[in-house]
């Protein structure tokens, strides 16, 4: 708690100007967003093409009596606009998670007097008064300042707290607020939302509210727009084309039956059974259940999905770019290396190289008297390092002392960035500890000038590995000197054992200690595998260049010799950036608004973005990104809100398992599109052919509605649940462009129920105009039929896999393709042997033999596909 002395100098503001600011600004809040209403946000969705052709298809199937198929249809409207108004009002929480966040409480001095004050009341011009653990409810500039370190990393995603220093007297405050951004050591400025690590002091506010380095992200985040996917957009135009063909279809069905029998009421009801029999109500069924199957098979991987369309998106990134603090890093700092120096024989010591093992004797005084240069509970995260690694390696030794009382403590000051603190055992005997800045500490240790060029060297190297180097010395009191205290935070009871500064004792040179914010053991497989799947990888960071590079060098990241910075990016044209950031994969000493220009830059270079991050910061380039993933662990609100995708368990290898997710769900998807769109020739064709040459109706709304028996689930559960191919992730992300009706798959998939047709055709005409008595029109129906059913289970059996053939695919477990074959087989003995259902189906008794030519003529419609696949492995191979 700053001391009173210090509250005398400043009385803030009245309450009367307090009054006046407060209508003037307004709260220290960012405004909330316009809620949609319940209707508005379900006619968005509704009036979606995918969504009216289910409504339509629905609508037909009440007009045909077919009450079963039209309450399924529209249940999966209900279904999917639920689905998308909970996702609706979860995305819309982003910003009340950020006013949450910049709204604390806050100590504030008006009229002269200490007021605690929630953080949305605090003005322009209030004097805060901050401690150690306090987050900043505004932007500041510091008039006083002891010891003040602050963790910045929410909004710079710097892993180390920085130092603040006051305000130098006659320095223009509100020209340092506007200039001034967050990041770097002894700046004035502290920022809305960050939190004070150590040291204690008092500001003045300089903006509040959306004027807040965090409202700027709020802003950002408030006029970006999520685009629609690539899928959705191709799913709606081909929706629309095959509708349009469909009805074109149906009108021509009406013509040509009202012509040629003179019946206009049966043919526009032939027509409707034609379009129940080749409207395209399953490619969004399709979409929706793979999606939700998809985003369940997320979550078994420990991944939340957010937006559902998501899913299928992350299979084509491109470019993953990456946040190192929090996302590549653990965001806590760990000892690495230990360097003992006595003046002569330096002892270096990698502590990661000896995991597990035990400490030599030599380096336990660089880290006793680094936790005495310590606080007993500290919030400093280097601190806390030195904490753990005593805790698990000098446990139970003389070399830690639970016992001792922290009799004073020097602070670190912009003119020696040291502190000492001064320990008192149970024997009254003084032990001082200091650590800070390696030089800080040779001038407390009157380094000779050789020694200061050899410790440089030293300080050189383990910097050039991105390690934050901290010495450590211990000293003595000389002599018996009077005391004066400085004005700290908890003033002291005299104590003539004390001296007046840091000077006052003498030194001895301990050593160095290096930390790091250690990367995630997982993340350099995670990262190869990205590479041979083709994805690029690109970190972004707050952190010093030399960290960064440090970084990439250990997760296996190239190139590391191209770095570009943040104030690079600000004297950049969009020309050169698109240009430069072609070749360059790390980027440093970013601010948000620089990671939002990233991936905008990305995403006009026609990259498919995905963006990982778990800060504030991170916000608006994960909403802005094609797929945004946050940490779920140690993300903020806000970043979790902002994103597509939240790792639950902050496990940077469930990215890229969820990439290969992503790339078998769009795989199986075509898969199950392209079945889809095969199957419907041939029922449209029975449908339309016996109507244009005068044939009895083949196929009859009953019969339609048994196929789709098989068909739904087939391309939904059967489709979704098959394997991933084997070269998933070694083949390149597939070319955003590339549509899932591919030139290639549409003509296989045309080619498939065309052939089908043929067959059918040729089985219904021989069995029709064959002259054997055997052959009425129901039997001639039942043969077509058979066959239909035949050659669909073999389409199903052929589209598992577009390059191994059916007996290869067998042996690949699915267990909803046995469901789905069996019941077929299953129902159409039922129909065909159980007079009931037979006579409903207006089918005739078939014999062996004619099961045998069913059999022979479904097998044969596919097998030139199956030929295909072998000759295509052949030319491979070639």
């Amino acid at each position: 708690m700053v001391t009173s002395s210090q509250d005398l100098q400043y009385t803030g503001l009245s309450s009367q100007e307090v009054a006046i600011r407060l209508k003037q600004d307004g709260y220290n809040e960012l405004p909330s967003t316009q809620h949609r209403n319940f209707l508005e946000i379900a006619w968005e969705i509704i009036r979606e093409p995918i969504f009216l052709l289910l409504i339509s298809c629905g609508t037909i199937y009440l007009l045909l009596g077919d009450a079963q198929e039209a309450i399924i249809l529209l249940g999966f409207v209900f279904f999917i606009v639920g689905i998308n108004l909970y996702q609706e009002q979860k995305t819309e929480r982003s910003l009340e998670a950020l006013r949450d966040l910049s709204s604390p409480r806050a100590l504030v001095i008006r009229d002269g007097e200490r007021l605690r004050i929630a953080g949305r009341e605090v003005v322009r011009g209030d004097v805060i008064v901050l401690s150690e653990g306090d987050r900043v409810p505004a932007d500041a500039v510091l008039l006083w300042s002891t010891h003040v370190t602050v963790d910045e990393s929410l909004l710079t995603g710097e892993s180390v707290p920085v130092r603040k220093r006051a305000a130098k007297t006659g320095e223009d405050l509100e020209k340092l607020a506007a200039t001034l951004r967050p990041g770097g050591d002894d700046l004035p400025c502290v920022y809305s939302g960050t939190l004070l690590v150590q040291g204690q002091g008092i500001a003045q506010v300089q903006a509040t509210g959306i004027h807040t380095e965090m409202g700027k992200i709020g802003k950002a985040l408030q006029t970006i727009e999520q685009e629609d996917t690539s899928l959705q957009k191709e799913t709606r135009r081909i929706v629309g084309k095959l509708t349009i063909v469909a009805i074109l279809i149906c009108i021509a069905v009406v013509v040509i039956y009202g012509l040629t029998r003179a019946d206009w009421l049966h043919g526009f009801l032939a027509g409707l059974a034609l379009a129940m029999a080749i409207l395209p109500n399953e490619i969004p069924v399709v979409l929706a259940i793979f999606l939700a199957l998809g985003a369940w098979r997320f979550s078994q991987q420990k991944v939340l999905t957010r937006r559902i369309p998501v899913v299928e998106t992350l299979g084509s990134a491109t470019v993953l770019c990456v946040d190192k603090t929090g996302t590549l890093t653990f965001n806590r700092m760990a000892v690495k290396q230990l360097f003992v120096y006595d003046g002569s024989t330096p002892y270096p010591y990698d502590v990661t190289l000896h995991d597990r093992e035990p400490l030599p004797e030599v380096v336990h005084p660089l880290i006793e008297f680094g936790i005495l240069a310590s606080r007993k509970d500290p919030f400093d995260p280097m601190e806390k390092a030195l904490q753990l690694i005593g805790q698990n390696y000098l446990a139970k030794t003389e070399h830690l002392h639970g016992d001792w009382q922290l009799l004073h403590e020097y602070p670190l000051s912009s003119e020696l960035l040291a502190m000492s603190c001064v320990w008192e055992a149970l024997t009254k005997e003084l032990t001082v500890a200091a650590k800070g800045a390696p030089e800080a500490i040779a001038e407390l240790c009157h380094f000779s000038t050789n020694q200061q060029e050899e410790l440089t060297q030293h300080v050189q190297a383990m910097a050039q590995e991105g390690l934050r180097v901290l010495g450590v010395a211990k000293g003595r009191r000389i002599g018996s000197l009077p005391q004066t205290h400085p004005d700290i935070a908890l003033p002291l009871d005299t104590d003539d054992r004390l001296p007046t500064q840091q000077h006052d004792f003498e030194f001895e040179f301990v050593g160095l200690i290096g930390l790091e914010d250690p990367v995630r053991p997982t993340v350099a497989p995670a990262i190869a595998e990205c590479y041979s799947a083709g994805i690029r990888v690109v970190m972004i960071t707050g952190d010093y260049p030399v960290t960064a590079q440090n970084i990439a060098r250990q997760i296996g990241l190239v190139p590391t010799d191209k770095v570009i910075t943040g104030r690079e990016l600000e004297q950049m044209g969009e020309a050169e950036l698109r240009d430069r950031i072609q070749s360059a994969n790390i980027f440093a000493r970013v601010v948000p608004e620089q990671k939002l220009l990233i991936v905008n830059a990305l995403k006009q270079s026609g990259e498919i973005v995905a963006m990982t991050g778990d800060g504030v910061n991170d916000a608006p380039a994960l909403k802005a990104a094609h797929i945004g993933i946050a940490m779920g662990e140690r993300g903020t609100d806000v970043a979790r809100e902002s994103a597509d995708l939240v790792l639950l368990e902050d496990d940077f290898s469930s990215i890229v398992e969820s990439v290969k997710l992503g790339r078998r769900i769009f795989d199986n998807l075509k898969k199950g599109m392209a079945y889809t769109l095969a199957v419907h020739v041939p029922i449209a064709g029975m449908s339309l052919i016996p109507v244009i040459f005068g044939w009895p109706l083949v196929l009859l709304p009953i019969h339609i509605a048994f196929l789709h028996l098989i068909i739904d689930p087939a391309c939904t559960i059967v489709f979704e649940a098959e394997p991933a191919e084997s070269n998933v992730m070694r083949r390149p992300p597939r070319d955003p462009k590339e549509p899932l009706f591919s030139p290639r798959t549409l003509k296989l998939a045309l080619l498939q129920g065309i052939s089908v047709l043929v067959v059918l055709v040729a089985v219904f005409a021989i069995a029709y105009y064959s002259g054997d008595s055997k052959f009425t029109e129901t039997n001639a129906r039942a043969l077509a039929f058979t066959t239909l059913i035949i050659s669909n289970l073999a389409m199903i059996l052929t589209n598992r896999s577009w390059s191994r053939t059916i007996p290869e695919m067998l042996q690949a477990p699915n267990t909803a393709l046995w469901w789905v074959l069996g019941g077929g087989i299953i129902f159409l003995a039922l129909i065909l042997y159980i007079p009931f259902l037979r006579h409903l189906f207006s089918f005739s008794y078939l014999h062996a033999d004619d099961l045998l030519v069913s059999f022979l003529s479904g097998i044969v419609s596919i097998l030139w596909f199956e030929a295909l696949k072998l000759w295509n492995r052949r030319e491979v191979r070639a």
